[in-house]
């Protein structure tokens, strides 16, 4: 279960980093909600996983998890270089989540 509630606490780390984008630094109201919310239930899901998950490898899987969603999204929604280096390093990210799941 902390797995799951490790990569929940990514996804909506994923819309916590978008809603910052949309809310125009807090200066729109409903969009300021939703990244306020998705911060608070990607926090508490990360609580949640850390407790049996070893804090370093808890948290660099939530932070890469949100990195790789939020360039994915950043591509696909704004626009976003996809040139091959670009996706080069996210694969590595990519790689580096997968390797630490491996290991703990």
């Amino acid at each position: 279960m902390p797995w799951i509630y490790l990569l929940l606490a990514g996804l909506f780390e994923i819309g916590f980093a978008l809603g910052l984008k949309f809310s125009e630094g807090f200066t729109r109201l409903w969009p300021s909600v939703f990244t306020v919310v998705f911060a608070g239930i990607s926090l508490w899901l990360l609580t949640q996983a850390l407790r049996t998950i070893p804090v370093g490898t808890g948290y660099a899987i939530w932070t890469g998890i949100g990195a790789v969603g939020v360039a994915i999204a950043g591509v696909i929604l704004f626009g976003d270089s996809a040139s091959w280096p670009r996706l080069l390093c996210i694969g590595l990210i990519v790689t580096g989540v997968i390797g630490l799941k491996m290991v703990s």
